[in-house]
């Protein structure tokens, strides 16, 4: 990993489960880059992704933003598209702007879409889906809230879904945000997978919990400790 990437784990003490307070001072050490390093955490959950009534999909606005303003694909139409547009939506999307997509344009970070339009949009679940990007009821991008839906997305709210061995890997900010912005934004996220647990989940949901930066080491969290400051 070369002689940089070497030196950072001679800080990291191994076998160690850190607190929160602990983790975020270090993770910031970590951060030697010269560019603003996207602060992540990994989270194992105690679910059997191949069950459907287990997999986890939600989403949360974090109270820090996450450090960039997404670009809004918003597929509407009518009245909607003013409101839209008056919102802060980077692109309004039709029939051409789905056949766009599907030959390859990506210019983009988040979709919504008015109930109205995902007949539409529904060719191209193949594509956006694989990415977190396909328009979805539970994460509040399927609506007619259409200015809400954008301006939380310009906030900074996030998806938050697992992946296919029952893992999440969300962003929660830059290396340049204080200890205690990188702390909120990270409880928040904890805070929104706790309530989006499965009700056929038993036992301890969260297994284990990881915090590392784009270029650095990750450091292994105390989950309990973890659980313990949500409360």
């Amino acid at each position: 990993m070369g002689k940089r990437y070497d030196a950072l784990l001679t800080k990291v003490e191994k076998g160690k489960s850190y607190d929160i307070d602990e983790a975020f001072r270090l993770i910031k050490e970590l951060a030697t880059a010269k560019f603003d390093e996207t602060v992540e955490a990994h989270i194992k959950l105690n679910i059997d992704p191949k069950k459907a009534d287990q997999t986890v999909r939600t989403s949360v606005l974090l109270p820090n933003g996450i450090g960039k303003t997404k670009r809004v694909l918003a597929f509407v139409k009518g009245e909607k598209v003013k409101e839209a547009q008056d919102a802060g939506a980077d692109y309004i999307g039709d029939q051409e702007t789905v056949e766009k997509i599907l030959k390859g344009w990506m210019d983009f970070d988040s979709v919504i879409a008015t109930p109205d339009m995902m007949p539409v949009i529904s060719k191209l679940g193949k594509v956006l889906g694989p990415r977190g990007l396909m328009p979805n009821a539970k994460t509040g991008t399927v609506t007619m809230d259409v200015e809400r839906a954008i301006k939380e997305i310009k906030m900074g709210k996030i998806e938050i879904r697992t992946d296919k061995l029952g893992n999440i890997h969300s962003v929660i900010g830059k290396v340049s945000f204080s200890e205690e912005k990188l702390k909120e934004n990270f409880l928040a996220l904890i805070d929104a997978i706790l309530k989006a647990k499965p009700p056929s989940v038993k036992g301890q949901f969260i297994k284990s919990i990881y915090l590392t930066t784009t270029m650095g080491p990750s450091l292994k969290l105390d989950v309990v400790k973890v659980l313990n400051s949500l409360t």
